[in-house]
């Protein structure tokens, strides 16, 4: 039964690293689900062990942020700081570094695939509009939602899944990340002025007089005291799930806004991929096969507690299989022992996000949102901006964390 386990857990995260099955719309999603399927089907997981395996707290904590995330969306806010990103006055310079400021201050404190998913066709339609190419905004919008997430817990997917697991402390987590996150701006900033000063050379037209995107201050306001709400009970010994879960029930108690579109907003495509990737990397942790490769890795000095290890490896790793599913494999067979090398994990496995197209959730949804506005960011466009900041980053964040005695060379 091992080998099957092992046949299931290799084809899924081939299916990772290709993102879809040639010939068929079958997405990452969809392939996780059809390897839980199989080991099901083929008797190598029970039900009661797949539940078992579904870490319920992540999952749960993951949801009621979105609720609280769709709070923001249904209430126009979004919408109504994009547009006012893409109508400020002042230079091609001045547009891009409000765009990054933005994508990456929402995304330290909101889920970064909704708040890129909800400012991409305004912040590209917006900017053309203005005469401008949108390309070097959709790159900054992308690779700043990235930066700024990685400085929180509670910023991206893989973020979540690391402090659950490690039962890490919010404020300590912004103390170790916020700093290289927060510069990691300014570097997405530097290279893509760089990089595509060519069009950023063009100086934006007047906005036409046309009314801007309006959002229901009174819901906004809602949105902003959940997110008070959470961050005060952070700071108790409430379990970090429940306290998310009684914010995102006061704000469905709504005269306004309908809870079917609250919950109709939770990315639910995610919630499934983190439930089967559970089941599939749990299966595989208890073979005879993760074993030997652990004790492998480990004998070899390979083991991902070192800098010069989880560098290249989350590099690689994340612009393969996405950073999401590279934490949670790297999670099932890495024992954990220090606090230091989770830091390490969430910042690297994030940062790593902004170097192709593929690297994160969010640079995907950038492209295929923009796409849909008649914007193409192609592979090469990510790419040329992508590789030198993703170097300079993740060389700022690993100086950061052996300065700090976070991690070891």
């Amino acid at each position: 039964m091992d080998q099957l386990i092992l046949g299931v857990f290799i084809i899924t995260y081939l299916g990772m690293a290709l993102g879809r099955v040639p010939g068929l719309k079958l997405d990452r999603t969809g392939m996780a689900l059809l390897g839980v399927v199989a080991l099901l089907g083929a008797g190598a997981v029970d039900l009661e062990q797949a539940g078992t395996a579904v870490d319920m707290p992540t999952l749960l904590l993951l949801f009621a942020l979105m609720i609280v995330s769709s709070q923001f969306q249904e209430a126009g806010f979004y919408g109504w700081v994009a547009a006012r990103v893409a109508a400020a006055h002042g230079s091609s310079d001045r547009l891009l570094l409000l765009t990054i400021m933005v994508a990456g201050g929402l995304s330290a404190i909101l889920a970064n695939d909704i708040v890129v998913f909800a400012m991409t066709p305004i912040v590209a339609v917006g900017v053309r509009r203005r005469g401008l190419d949108p390309r070097p905004y959709l790159l900054g919008l992308a690779g700043g939602a990235n930066a700024g997430s990685a400085m929180t817990i509670i910023g991206n997917p893989q973020n979540i899944l690391i402090g659950q697991v490690g039962g890490l402390d919010f404020w300590r987590f912004l103390l170790a990340c916020g700093v290289p996150g927060l510069l990691s701006l300014g570097i997405v900033y530097a290279v893509v002025r760089w990089v595509w000063r060519t069009q950023l050379a063009e100086q934006p037209a007047e906005r036409q007089p046309e009314p801007l995107p309006k959002a229901d201050p009174w819901q906004t306001g809602k949105g902003v005291a959940a997110i008070l709400f959470l961050l005060a009970l952070f700071a108790t010994d409430l379990p970090r799930e429940i306290g998310a879960l009684i914010i995102a029930a006061f704000l469905l108690l709504s005269r306004r806004l309908a809870s079917r579109d609250m919950i109709g907003a939770v990315d639910w495509h995610l919630l499934v991929l983190f439930a089967c990737l559970f089941i599939i990397t749990d299966a595989f942790s208890g073979t005879a096969f993760a074993g030997m490769g652990a004790e492998w890795l480990a004998d070899s000095g390979l083991m991902p507690h070192r800098l010069s290890v989880m560098g290249p490896l989350m590099l690689a790793a994340s612009n393969t299989i996405g950073n999401v599913p590279a934490t949670m494999l790297i999670l099932s067979v890495w024992p954990i022992a220090e606090e230091g090398p989770l830091y390490g994990l969430a910042l690297l496995s994030t940062l790593a996000g902004n170097l192709l197209l593929v690297g994160s959730l969010a640079n995907i949804i950038v492209a295929e949102r923009a796409a849909r506005v008649g914007e193409r960011l192609s592979f090469l466009d990510f790419a040329k901006a992508g590789i030198p900041m993703t170097a300079a980053t993740m060389a700022l964040a690993v100086a950061w964390l052996w300065v700090g005695q976070w991690m070891v060379w």
